[in-house]
């Protein structure tokens, strides 16, 4: 009988990182459109200014490094993501140096695809948060489709605040019927809402998420965990008056839906074993929640899931399983 001895892994899947990559893209592709819809043809001039900014590079430090060049869709993706987490009239030049600085900081300077310890595209956004504040806050705008709720109005009407700011700014003075009426929650599930242009529509970034979990792209439980751990910490809070908002509010508003399919999922920067993935989404949760609340900022996604990203060695440390026979 003839042994064939090689290293690991000894299970493969005939599936490419190439693959995952464009199936990633694909899977953006219905939020990409419906951000087209709801807040015109600029928020494609955003994705394609952060994208081929992502990949030249990509292609000048790989070149730099003298190392193999190789358009795997990695950087493109990045670029996506981090177009998806701007305003859509931010000004050119914020995409141009907001994907430079996450390929060639947050990607390249560790090594590369595999090595990097924090996901680009949010490095990119926290570096422009804190760079051009204003830039990343003063330019919402409200869809170009009239949506009719009472959400919608109070957004326009105070300063073009995302729901998450009028939430934040103006919540107790407005009440939680406001908020949580059923016109509300459509047009927040829908997208039909201010804020940055690609994490708005939860409907369509589902539809992404849910092709991805069903081809196993990615896996469930760090999106259920994240998504399942907010919902819940938010009840709590809307029942004991601390915030008006509801749950379905809170995990439909803001960055929750990009952010849990399509960030924390990250291959690299999230946990490989099954309980860690548990212990990353659930921490992912419980940080957004506390920032929410009781922060400086209206939002806590882009942070919570950073913050985890740096946390995951421990907890891959403290989840690995034992050896077989010991």
């Amino acid at each position: 009988m003839q042994l064939t001895v090689t290293v690991s892994p000894h299970i493969h899947r005939k599936i490419s990182p190439k693959t995952i990559m464009y199936s990633v893209i694909g899977a953006l592709m219905p939020a990409l459109f419906g951000a087209v819809y709801f807040f015109g043809w600029r928020t494609l001039y955003i994705t394609i200014l952060a994208c081929a900014s992502a990949v030249f590079s990509e292609w000048l430090s790989r070149k730099c490094m003298r190392k193999e060049f190789v358009l795997d869709g990695s950087a493109i993706i990045t670029g996506i993501l981090l177009a998806f987490n701007l305003p859509v009239n931010v000004s050119w030049w914020i995409p141009v140096i907001g994907s430079a600085f996450a390929i060639i900081i947050a990607k390249q300077l560790f090594g590369g695809l595999g090595y990097n310890i924090l996901n680009p595209a949010l490095a990119g956004r926290a570096f422009l948060m804190a760079s051009w504040p204003t830039e990343m806050t003063a330019k919402w705008s409200a869809p170009i489709r009239p949506a009719g709720s009472t959400i919608s109005g109070l957004i326009e009407n105070i300063s073009r605040a995302t729901p998450l700011n009028t939430l934040k700014l103006y919540g107790q003075k407005i009440g939680s019927t406001q908020f949580n009426n059923w016109t509300t929650l459509k047009h927040l599930f829908i997208g039909n809402v201010g804020g940055s242009f690609g994490e708005t529509s939860a409907l369509l970034l589902l539809v992404g998420g849910l092709g991805l979990i069903l081809f196993k792209i990615i896996d469930w439980r760090i999106p259920l965990a994240y998504i399942g751990t907010l919902f819940g910490l938010t009840c709590i809070a809307y029942l004991t008056k601390l915030t008006p908002a509801s749950p379905l509010f809170h995990i439909l508003s803001g960055g929750v839906f990009l952010g849990a399919f399509f960030m924390a999922t990250d291959y690299v920067t999230s946990p490989v074993t099954k309980k860690g993935r548990w212990i990353f989404g659930i921490g992912c949760g419980i940080i957004t929640f506390i920032i929410r609340l009781w922060g400086g900022y209206p939002e806590g996604v882009c942070f919570s899931i950073l913050l985890m990203n740096c946390a995951t060695p421990l907890i891959e440390r403290y989840t690995r399983p034992k050896r077989f026979g010991t």
